[in-house]
């Protein structure tokens, strides 16, 4: 089960849907889930996506290489990126991570267009959590 906040997916919907048509791929984080507020329902170190990296759009860095170098490889435990004119399903063309978010149109939160993936292009059980780590907002 991958458990992300809801906090982060309308951010990551909203940040592809202001991309369109262009795709956009950026590193996402996990913060344990003791430190969130609204979390109590999980197992205190279950790991929950709740933070993003700055978003890069393609660039023939990542197309030719297939190396994001705008996020350190160590802080980020997942990747996101959208399709705009694309299917809901990981392609070689993005950056592998052990979890891939993938978006596509219509732009919101449905099983038709996010979905969580593994590196290998498996589909993974996605849970959306109303938490939100202490003293932050990703809505304001």
């Amino acid at each position: 089960m991958v458990y992300v906040t809801r906090a982060l997916v309308d951010v990551l919907v909203n940040l592809a849907s202001d991309a369109d048509p262009t795709s956009l791929t950026t590193g996402v984080s996990v913060t344990a889930a003791s430190e969130l507020e609204g979390a109590s329902g999980l197992p205190p170190d279950t790991p929950v996506f709740t933070d993003f990296f700055f978003p890069t759009t393609d660039n023939p860095v990542n197309a030719v290489f297939g190396v994001d170098l705008s996020t350190p490889a160590r802080q980020a435990q997942g990747r996101f990126v959208s399709h705009p004119i694309g299917k809901l399903e990981v392609t070689r063309r993005d950056d592998l991570a052990e979890v891939i978010f993938v978006a596509v149109p219509p732009w919101g939160i449905d099983e038709r267009s996010f979905a969580a993936f593994d590196r290998s292009g498996a589909r993974q059980p996605l849970e959306i959590v109303d938490a939100t780590p202490p003293g932050q907002s990703l809505t304001d």
